[in-house]
């Protein structure tokens, strides 16, 4: 793949590391503080709310100025950040204003490095290798940030949280260092439209990208669902009884099942083609829900959950690819934003909508309304697939 593809494969996955770390530690360090759930909850909003508020500049900040410095900044603000936040911590003068501040520039900071990072591979990539990148992209996210992160920061955090928060910042660094060894093939174009809403127009017009961005929408509903309210349906209490080891490993299954799933893609491309494997991720998406509404026993809950974990990458991957194809590179951030802003939109509000009708209704009630919707998407995409050569977008055929 070359020199500059490794250079910023090691810095996603040592970045990816850094807040698979970070995103595990922060809730522990407002527990730390004394905070109520309510507090804990407004540190996990924080870090999200940067996508429906910063991300459509965060694409015209990437459109604007050469990826590489900003990749490399962006991770020396991270690392200075939470360096901050643990000599806060540890000299006890950290308080929650302080720590909730940290959490949404780090999310402002997320939206800057994803976004950065989906246009930078066409820099570093030609074409038919493109598909390969975002493959092994992909599955380097699914390791650091969700297999690795989450439990090396809870052995960290057993020891000392300022540990864990001090690696991560030293993980963002160490990111840094690779990132300097790449080099683009071209820079962002200075001239042509800069305004910040151009990105949403041309994905608006575009119409392969827009329905794919709108049908990412829709089956987000269902995920949301699960993210609010599968840990209250699966730990005791809940009707499966698992332990909160066992609900981890059910998550850890999810992981894997993408992580398996993004290495092998291309050749399950090769063999199905991209339209039979969308449609499949439409189904596993429907899995991710329907155990739970069926009252189904926990090995088809589990089952569902890894399904639906390696349908999810097979997406993101194929998906991104369509776009970075279809995009011109001068837009290609604020595409990849004003895609993100539409199609992350929808979680937090999904998910507050949810809570609500679980209070009302009950969790398993809102888990058969969550597979009405992914049945309904899955009954509109399957025709669109199979009257749109999606192949073609793939290949770069265009």
């Amino acid at each position: 793949m070359g020199r500059s593809f490794n250079a910023l494969w090691f810095g996603t996955g040592a970045a990816n590391l850094g807040d698979g770390i970070a995103l595990f530690v922060l809730p522990l360090l407002a527990l730390g503080l004394g905070a109520s759930p309510g507090g804990v909850a407004a540190v996990t909003a924080a870090l999200t709310l940067a996508w429906p508020v910063f991300g459509l500049h965060a694409g015209w900040i990437v459109d604007r100025v050469d990826r590489r410095l900003l990749l490399s900044g962006v991770n020396v603000l991270r690392a200075a950040l939470l360096a901050a936040v643990s000599v806060a911590f540890f000299t006890g003068n950290l308080s929650m204003a302080g720590l909730i501040v940290a959490a949404i520039l780090l999310g402002v900071a997320e939206t800057l490095v994803d976004t950065a990072l989906t246009s930078t591979i066409p820099l570093v990539v030609d074409q038919k290798g493109r598909n390969r990148a975002n493959a092994r992209i992909e599955a380097t996210i699914n390791l650091t940030n969700q297999l690795v992160g989450p439990p090396l920061a809870g052995l960290l955090a057993a020891v000392s949280l300022v540990l864990a928060t001090g690696l991560s910042a030293g993980l963002y660094a160490l990111a840094v260092a690779g990132l300097a060894l790449m080099a683009l093939r071209q820079t962002p174009a200075t001239g042509g439209n800069t305004k910040v809403i151009a990105g949403f127009r041309h994905l608006w017009r575009q119409p392969v990208v827009r329905t794919l961005t709108l049908f990412t929408a829709a089956m987000n509903i269902p995920w949301a669902v699960s993210t609010a309210l599968f840990v209250v349906y699966a730990i005791t209490p809940g009707p499966l009884g698992l332990t909160p080891a066992q609900y981890g490993l059910i998550l850890t299954g999810m992981a894997v099942g993408g992580l398996i799933a993004s290495a092998v893609v291309e050749r399950l491309r090769e063999r199905f083609g991209v339209t039979r494997l969308l449609i499949a991720d439409a189904v596993g998406t429907v899995l991710l829900v329907a155990p739970v509404a069926l009252d189904a026993p926990v090995w088809a809950v589990a089952a569902g959950a890894v399904v639906a974990g390696a349908g999810s990458s097979v997406w993101r991957i194929l998906v991104a690819t369509i776009r970075q194809n279809l995009s011109p590179p001068d837009l290609l951030g604020r595409i990849y934003a004003a895609s993100r802003m539409i199609s992350w939109g929808v979680i937090p509000v999904s998910a507050a909508l949810a809570g609500v009708a679980a209070e009302l209704w009950g969790v398993r009630t809102v888990f058969v309304l969550a597979t009405v919707i992914s049945l309904a998407v899955l009954a509109a995409f399957v025709p669109y697939a199979l009257r749109t050569d999606l192949s073609e977008s793939v290949r770069g055929d265009v």
